[in-house]
């Protein structure tokens, strides 16, 4: 953990021995399983909750596990770029190229597909 302070990342420990890395407002909760250690899913930090970047094909926003909304800014986008890839080298993790160019979402949910996600749709026939 002290790599992640050397990056510039503020580290606390929350009940259930998850350490929560955070820096402005982007954070990601890791925990350690096996002597390895497991980060979850960066995102924006909504509250006392971390959100998760979703595309809607329309906009990009971010989605708390309670199902609060935000619209994702800029600014936002590139912090959370930027925290993701210093988080990265804090862990000795690899970079990637093609995450290295961009944010890229956790989920993609493209509204203008109509149940898309719910399985076969009914048929007009059926």
């Amino acid at each position: 953990m002290e790599n992640l302070r050397k990056v510039g990342l503020t580290v606390s420990t929350l009940p259930g021995g998850i350490i929560r890395a955070t820096r402005a407002c982007c954070a990601v909760d890791i925990r350690e399983e096996d002597g390895k250690v497991r980060p979850g899913q960066a995102g924006m930090l909504i509250g006392d909750e971390i959100g998760a970047l979703v595309d809607g094909g329309y906009q990009k926003f971010f989605r708390t596990p309670s199902g609060k909304n935000k619209p994702a800014l800029a600014d936002e986008l590139k912090a959370l770029h930027n925290f993701e890839e210093d988080l990265r080298e804090g862990l000795g993790e690899e970079s990637l190229y093609n995450e290295s160019l961009g944010t890229v979402s956790t989920f993609y949910l493209y509204d203008r597909v109509k149940d898309r996600d719910a399985g076969v749709p009914k048929r007009v026939w059926e």
